[in-house]
This record gives C-alpha cells, structure tokens and sequence, in this order.
C-alpha cells in the first residue's frame, strides 16, 4: 500500500467496515483440505473443499500445505469470489500462511490471489492469525499447534512473531487409513521437544505455564486431544470455533489494515457526478 493520495477533503471515501462501500476487504485462508474466506462486513461466507475441476474430476491445488497448483488455485478463487466482488474495486487481501513455506509460498499465494485484482496482498503465518482469533497476549509468548487436516504445526511465537516452528505432514485426514490418533499425539510432542531444547531462553517454559492454544480440525477431535495433554504434560486450551480461527484472525489483521492511515492512500479515486 504505497502512494499517496488527499483525503482529508472527503473523509466518506475510507470508513470503518462495514459502513465503507468503497472499499472492499478479503481474508482468506487456503488449506490443503478446505478454503475459507471471510468478507468485509458480511463475514465468514465461503467454507469450501479446497478442489479445482479443470476436466473430469476433481483436482486438489494444494497438497500437505504446499501449492502445486497456482493456475488451479486462481480458477477456483475465480469460481468461489468472482461473482461476490462489487463492481470497479480493489479488495484488499490478507492471506494466511503455513509457516515454513516461506517465500515460495507467498509468492505463489500472491500470483493466485491476483484474479482477484487485488489493491494490496498482505500475507501472515498461520500460527499469529490463530492466537489472534485466541485473543491471547501477543505481547506474550505462546505456542500454537495447528492440526490441520494434512498438515500439523508446532509454532512458538514471541512478541507476535515466529521465533520456532515445525512441521509434519500428518493430519485428521490420515487417521481413516493406517495412522492411529496416537501417532499425531507423538509427532506433537516430538515437535515441542524440539522447540524446547533450541530454546535458550524461558520463553517456551512461561508459554506452556499458561497453556497451547490448539487450533485446526483435530482440535475438535478427543482421540487426539484427551492424550495430547496427558503427554505434553501441560493444560491445553482449545481456541473457539478451532477450525476456523485461522480465517478468523486473518479477518482481524484486515480490519487493522484497512484502519491504517497508509491504507487510504490506495484507494481508488471516486467519480463525481458531472
């Protein structure tokens, strides 16, 4: 969002959602499973299987939180939001992210999402969006377990940013073949473990004292929460609405940006009636 602009002479052209009709917000979140995506003003209003049909059948872009799709992913944003944007404006778009797919990610995140024609794309880890749906601390340190339906991940933030993460490509859609709730459970604690002894400082410690916020769909499920905290040895704390929260705490990083003063400087201008 850069540029600038005057708008001190018509303050009705950027106003708080959802009084704002010349400005259009998106918070999406694409999972290897389902796509989420929240409207400004309107909120969550797509819950879909994350599958594009180029022929026969269905194709899945997206894969253990990689995108191997990008032309796959535009054509299903297409489908799903084409027809729900208004008419001759920019949205401005928050993306969540899997942590460690770093830059790849964002960019192919970034080139699927300009179907769109996007003001600004705005891309955010997974894990922040979460304890922000959580409500937690972010002056705080905590840690997040995200276990998604193909992807887990073990993600200690401080300060609101990364400092550790990890990943395993396991996930509640695994457990209807050879993978047991207690494999997950393992994977889990091996993670933290790991987190544990690269941590140098009592950021970890004073996280767990105060609980993990567990989010994704296998936050939902008992078989892997009941034994979670039996092994981590520390009180979990299940985020509200779990599989959603990540969509969620996109939504409120939108309607943060979208208040920033930087934001109406990429405002489209207004037609005035002649």
């Amino acid at each position: 969002m850069t540029g600038a602009q005057d708008l001190s002479g018509d303050p009705a052209r950027h106003r708080p959602w959802p009084l704002c009709r010349r400005c259009c917000g998106i918070a999406l979140d694409m999972g290897s499973a389902r796509t989420r995506v929240w409207f400004a003003g309107k909120g969550t209003v797509v819950d879909v299987p994350t599958v594009t049909f180029p022929g026969a059948g269905a194709v899945h872009p997206i894969q253990r939180g990689t995108i191997i799709d990008t032309p796959g992913c535009s054509r299903m944003l297409q489908r799903l939001l084409g027809n729900r944007l208004p008419r001759f404006t920019r949205p401005l778009v928050i993306v969540t992210t899997p942590v460690l797919d770093g830059v790849a990610y964002r960019a192919r995140a970034r080139a699927a999402v300009e179907v769109l024609r996007p003001r600004s794309v705005l891309t955010v880890p997974s894990a922040r969006c979460i304890a922000l749906a959580a409500d937690a601390d972010l002056s705080r340190p905590s840690v997040v377990v995200d276990i998604g339906a193909h992807l887990t991940e073990v993600v200690l933030l401080c300060d609101g940013a990364v400092t550790d993460a990890h990943r395993t490509a396991l996930g509640t859609s695994d457990l209807d073949g050879t993978t047991a709730p207690e494999q997950i459970v393992e994977a889990v604690a091996s993670m933290l473990s790991a987190i544990r002894r690269h941590d140098r400082t009592s950021f970890t410690a004073g996280a767990l004292r105060r609980a993990i916020l567990v989010a994704g769909g296998g936050a939902l499920r008992p078989e892997i929460t009941h034994p979670l905290t039996a092994r981590l040895k520390a009180p979990l704390r299940i985020v509200p609405a779990p599989h959603t929260a990540a969509v969620r705490g996109a939504a409120g990083f939108l309607q943060a940006a979208h208040a920033h003063p930087s934001a109406r400087a990429g405002l489209p201008p207004v037609t005035r009636p002649g």
